[in-house]
């Protein structure tokens, strides 16, 4: 099966090549990671969400 070009494109363009490590209290860590199971979504995506929303934030701001 081949795969249309513009799949290819997006793959390419969400494909993550990179990792944040931060050290931070197993309490807050474990309330998290269970609340985002609760909301059916993962620690990762919330924090990649927030991350985008506070570049836009501040980037709109320096300009």
């Amino acid at each position: 099966m081949v795969r249309p070009v513009a799949d290819e494109k997006r793959a390419k363009k969400n494909k993550k090549d990179s990792q944040l490590v931060i050290r931070l209290n197993r309490e807050l860590r474990d309330r998290f990671v269970d609340l985002c199971e609760e909301l059916d979504t993962s620690a990762a995506r919330e924090l990649r969400g927030f991350m985008k929303d506070f570049v836009r934030k501040h980037e709109d701001k320096q300009k």
